[in-house]
Parts: C-alpha cells; sequence; structure tokens
C-alpha cells in the first residue's frame, strides 16, 4: 500500500474529491469521443463500406454503444473509484484479469491521444491549404509537440479546468460543425432524401462491415469512469456520462452522416474515398470558404481529446500505482494542484515516444495505426466490462433482466467488433498490429503473474478501495 504519511509526517496528498459537477463529469467522456472528427474524417471509412447506409449503420453502433454504458453503469454505482475497469473486472474476474484490463485502457488511452495528436498537423494543413500553403514535414511534428506539451501542462494543473476547457472546446467546434452542414442543406432545399430513406437500396452487408469501425468512434465515452474520485457525485454523475454521452453523440454522429451523404448527392462512394470529407461536401455546395473553418474545428477537437485521454490514461496509473501493480510514484498526488502529475508526465511521455516511433509511417498513417491499436485495447475490455457487471450484479442479488439484455448486447456486439477487426486479416502495415497488441498484453500478463508469486498481498489488495 502507498505510504500513509510522508517524510514529514503530513498524509499525502489526495485528489481533489468533488471537483467536478455531472456536466463537467459529462464533459470528459464527449471530449474524449471527439465527435468532430468523425464528420471531419473518420466517416470516409464507414461511407466507404455502408455508402447510402452510413446513417443505419452509425444509429446501430449507438443503440449498442448505449447498452454497454448501461453495463459500465452498474458498475460504477457499486465501485466509484478512478481505476475504473482495472478495478472492476479485477473483483470480478480476479486480480490478473483486473491489472490485465487496466494495462489495455492505459494503452488505449495513450494510443488515442497520439492518433488525435498525429491529426493535428494533417488539420492544420487542411486549414493553410485554403491559403496555398502546405506546411513541410519539420513544421508538421512541431505542432505535434507543441499541442503534446501544452496538453501535458493542462493535465497537470487541474482537473476541473482541463473538462471544463475540453466540453467547452467540443461544443465550439461541434457548433461550427452544425452551423456550416446547415448552410449546405439549406443550399439543397430540403432534409428529405429518398434514396437513403429506401431501405431496399441499403446494403446491409456493408452496413455490418461498417460497424466495425463506426464503433471508433466513440471510444473513449466510458473515460469519465476514471474520474470517479473527482466526481462530485460519481454514483449518479458516471452513469449518466457513460450512457448519455454515447447517446448524445449518437444522435449527432447518425444526423451528419445522412447530412453528409445527402450533400454530396447520395455520392456515398466520394465520401469513402477522401481524406477530408467534410471540405469535399462544402465544396459541392460552392463554399470553398468553409474548408478552413471546419479544420479549424477539428484542430480544437483533436486537442479537447487528446487532453482527455491524458487525463483518463493518469488515473489508470495512478489507481494501479496505489494498489502498487505499477511503482507507486504512479500513486503520487501534486500537493497544490491535487493531479496524479507523475502519472501525468507519464503519459505525456508514453505519447512522445509512441509519436517518434510512428513518423517513418507519416502522420496520416499513423494516425491510423495509432487509432486502430487504440480499439483494440478499448474493445477487449468493454467486453470483459459487459460480461463482469451481469457476475457483480448477480453475486448481490441484484442481477434484472434489463442488466441481462445489456450484458447481452454489449458482449455480442464487441464480439463482432473483435471478430472484424482481425477476419479478414489486415494488409501491412496495419497487419503487425494484431501481434504488438498480443505481445504488449503478453508483458503485462507475464509481470502481474511474477508480481502474484512475489506479492500475493498485493493483488489481493483490489477487494478493497486503497485509492484515497
Amino acid at each position: 500500500m502507498v505510504a500513509t504519511t510522508d517524510a514529514a509526517g503530513h498524509a499525502p496528498a489526495q485528489l481533489k474529491h468533488g471537483a467536478l459537477n455531472r456536466l463537467e463529469t459529462l464533459g470528459q467522456s464527449i471530449a474524449n469521443i471527439a465527435p468532430t472528427m468523425t464528420p471531419a474524417l473518420n466517416i470516409s471509412v464507414v461511407a466507404g463500406l455502408a455508402g447510402v447506409g452510413s446513417w443505419v449503420a452509425y444509429l446501430l453502433a449507438t443503440i449498442g454503444c448505449v447498452f454497454v454504458g448501461g453495463t459500465i453503469s452498474s458498475l460504477a454505482k457499486r465501485h466509484p473509484e478512478a481505476g475504473s475497469y482495472f478495478v472492476y473486472i479485477g473483483r470480478n474476474f480476479g486480480p490478473v484479469a483486473g491489472a490485465l484490463a487496466g494495462w489495455a485502457m492505459v494503452l488505449a488511452y495513450i494510443t488515442t491521444a497520439v492518433a488525435v495528436l498525429m491529426s493535428e498537423p494533417l488539420f492544420v494543413n487542411n486549414v493553410l491549404g485554403v491559403f496555398g500553403i502546405t506546411l513541410g514535414f519539420s513544421a508538421q511534428l512541431l505542432i505535434a509537440l507543441v499541442v503534446l506539451a501544452l496538453v501535458v501542462l493542462a493535465g497537470y494543473r487541474d482537473i476541473q479546468f482541463s473538462s471544463r476547457m475540453g466540453l467547452a472546446l467540443e461544443a465550439l467546434s461541434v457548433g461550427i460543425i452544425v452551423i456550416i452542414t446547415g448552410l449546405v442543406v439549406g443550399k439543397h432545399g430540403t432534409v428529405i432524401d429518398t434514396t437513403q430513406l429506401d431501405f431496399s437500396k441499403i446494403p446491409f452487408g456493408g452496413v455490418m462491415s461498417a460497424m466495425a469501425f463506426a464503433v471508433f468512434s466513440w471510444v473513449g465515452f466510458e473515460s469519465s469512469a476514471t474520474l470517479a474520485k473527482e466526481s462530485a457525485d460519481p454514483v449518479k454523475n458516471i452513469p449518466y456520462a457513460v450512457i448519455g454521452s454515447p447517446l448524445i453523440v449518437g444522435i449527432f454522429f447518425t444526423i451528419m452522416s445522412y447530412l453528409m451523404v445527402m450533400g454530396m448527392g447520395d455520392n456515398a462512394a466520394a465520401i469513402g474515398g477522401s481524406s477530408s470529407p467534410f471540405a469535399d461536401m462544402t465544396n459541392k455546395a460552392g463554399m470553398p470558404w468553409a474548408a478552413g473553418i471546419v479544420y479549424f474545428a477539428a484542430i480544437i477537437s483533436a486537442f479537447a481529446c487528446a487532453l482527455a485521454c491524458v487525463n483518463a490514461s493518469s488515473r489508470m496509473l495512478y489507481s494501479m500505482g496505489r494498489y502498487q501493480f505499477l511503482h507507486n510514484s504512479m500513486g503520487l498526488v501534486h500537493a497544490k494542484h491535487k493531479t496524479p502529475h507523475m502519472a501525468v508526465y507519464v503519459s505525456g511521455a508514453l505519447c512522445l515516444l509512441c509519436i517518434l516511433a510512428l513518423l517513418p509511417e507519416g502522420f496520416l498513417n499513423g494516425f491510423g495505426l495509432a487509432g486502430t491499436i487504440a480499439t483494440y485495447g478499448f474493445v477487449v475490455v468493454y467486453f470483459g466490462v459487459a460480461l463482469a457487471s451481469a457476475v457483480d450484479l448477480y453475486k448481490v442479488g441484484q442481477l434484472k433482466p434489463f442488466n441481462i439484455l445489456c450484458t447481452v448486447i454489449g458482449a455480442v456486439m464487441m464480439g463482432f467488433v473483435i471478430y472484424s477487426s482481425v477476419f479478414p486479416y489486415p494488409a501491412a502495415p496495419f497487419s503487425a498490429l494484431p501481434p504488438v497488441f498480443l505481445i504488449y498484453m503478453g508483458i503485462g500478463l507475464i509481470w502481474f503473474l511474477v508480481l502474484k508469486a512475489k506479492a500475493p498481498q498485493v493483488l489481493a489488495s483490489i477487494t478493497s478501495d486503497m485509492e484515497g
């Protein structure tokens, strides 16, 4: 257990309990989803697979993610701790399984941050491209590193400030997207698209294939659970955030995908082959000036997402440090700012190492590679959490039919996403990712098994609240 007093005999600093209200807790999840990223970039893959059925893919994925949120909600009510998924799974399937869940989520949050940080130079180039300016490789790298430094600084300073900033930035960026889309729809003259609403023309095989990637648009919605110690009323606020955020953002995704396909004259293939789909839509509407505004919004959204990821990863490291699954320095809290500052620094350093490792692949491929391996970490833990929620409630005699429904739908959906991530097996360079993920998880398994053999009392401690 982490020492209860410091060298001077004082109690160590703790996280800022009760700092976040319901809206700020929700802001963490929404910022981590980064909703602006979907119309700006992610929708290309979904549209390429689902065509005019893109909105159906997002609607079905919304339903699935809300049910996954339902399973997280039941666990968050009973175990309101910063370790969240590490604790949820550990208390139901054993401490080694819990430690592996925490290990996977650290990877997921770090690589999501890396993905959005590597997208920042792409978005800046899209903005400058309106003026005929293109940045070189060194300038793009500098942008990514400066944004990373600002993210670490904000994460180090104050969780309330970070959450408010994330929510405000996302609200601004989504607002910009909505206004520009409204102008495009105004030029179109109607919101009724008979092609997209004709179910006989929707390729449902493509819709099912697209759902696997559509779920990537939501990853991070669960991150508010890592702030349980800092939320004013975690038993109510965390469930509100993990169910409310996928529902709110899912409605946005569904409507935006419908309107973007309509804005392209039902030419979903054009969106599917584009690296700047929203700009293509505004150009078709005779509004080329709008592209710069839209990708400025994407820059804001990416920053908010990276900050939310560092907040979440540092809380996972903090919890695992408090339980001594990792070095206890991860469990230290800054005396003034009440943040897990050492875990924030380590999160930033890991992001830096990953960015440097991915540079040979370029920023666009780096975005795709980091985002894909992040999805592996998320969906494996989502699958485990869906199962753990039913087990957890059954043990205390509170398992109800709705809980079983949430578990079944959540587990089936995540199982489908896991399967479709590797079948058919991805082409290079993405073919390297499944082995890399398995090696990473293998290293964690070996470490936690050694810890179990040498210090079984450490693993046993997961049954109690040691986070402070």
